[in-house]
């Protein structure tokens, strides 16, 4: 978890430095549309506190951990220089995923077409649509629903030789991840509503939530993880009881079970 100052380097938002009465006081500027108050952000955040290994993250967004895991990496070229991470992860040895950095993988994940992600192509369009922005974590920003994720996929589409209607279907690819997360006032990430199955991308049934059950995939609207849903239903408990228990629908307790198989 980060403590102190340390948070500030991670945030996705650019930052600007004022004194008053001789001391130096840094403020961040939310570069959001419902705010242009300057507001100080807590000294450490659950939601950026390491809490996933590689393969417990790839399963809740179904991805192999090896691609996960080759995105959090640092890569070297054969003539010796080194690219860094397209993510960054909040822990290392053994590498760790924080809250915020499954959503950076969530939104990558738009990108992986039947051909795969050129990672040093989304690299350089992840760094140049931040440094045209001024951003820092561009795949936590709101703002790539609007101008920030036209240049990016612009910029990617440039660097791929990608074909207009490849960067049209990789463009609605992109809006249907982020249909699936929820920022807060602040315009930070607050929740994300992971795919249950490919057939259900309208479902919203399912939550990862860094306040709760430690970040562990809930039902929606219910503070019940999927896996104890599951593990009911594996002890021979019915759905009807279940859903009884939880106040739940008959379809929720499917989806629950769904998405625990499914990852």
């Amino acid at each position: 978890m980060l403590v102190g100052s340390d948070w500030r380097r991670h945030l996705p938002y650019r930052r600007q430095t004022s004194r008053a009465d001789g001391a130096a006081i840094t403020y961040l500027t939310y570069v959001a549309a419902i705010t242009n108050s300057p507001r100080r952000a807590p000294a450490a955040d659950a939601r950026e506190a390491a809490a996933y290994p590689v393969a417990e993250a790839a399963r809740y967004l179904r991805l192999p951990p090896a691609t996960l895991r080759t995105w959090i990496s640092d890569s070297a070229s054969a003539g010796g220089s080194s690219g860094r991470a397209v993510i960054r992860a909040a822990g290392s040895a053994p590498a760790m995923l924080s809250f915020w950095n499954l959503v950076e993988a969530h939104v990558l994940r738009a990108l992986r077409t039947d051909y795969g992600v050129s990672l040093p192509d989304a690299r350089q369009a992840i760094r140049y649509a931040e440094g045209e922005l001024g951003i820092s974590r561009l795949l936590l920003s709101p703002d790539l629903k609007t101008n920030a994720g036209r240049l990016f996929l612009d910029r990617y589409g440039q660097l791929t030789d990608l074909s207009a209607s490849g960067q049209m279907a990789m463009r609605t690819l992109l809006e249907q991840h982020l249909k699936r997360v929820e920022w807060d006032e602040w315009q930070f990430p607050v929740r994300l509503f992971p795919f249950v199955h490919s057939d259900l991308v309208d479902a919203r049934s399912v939550v990862i939530d860094a306040g709760i059950a430690f970040g562990r995939p809930t039902v929606s609207n219910v503070r019940v993880s999927t896996s104890v849903i599951a593990a009911r239903l594996d002890a021979g408990e019915s759905v009807a009881d279940v859903a009884s228990d939880y106040s739940l629908t008959a379809s929720d307790v499917e989806a629950a079970i769904l998405y625990e198989r499914a990852a």
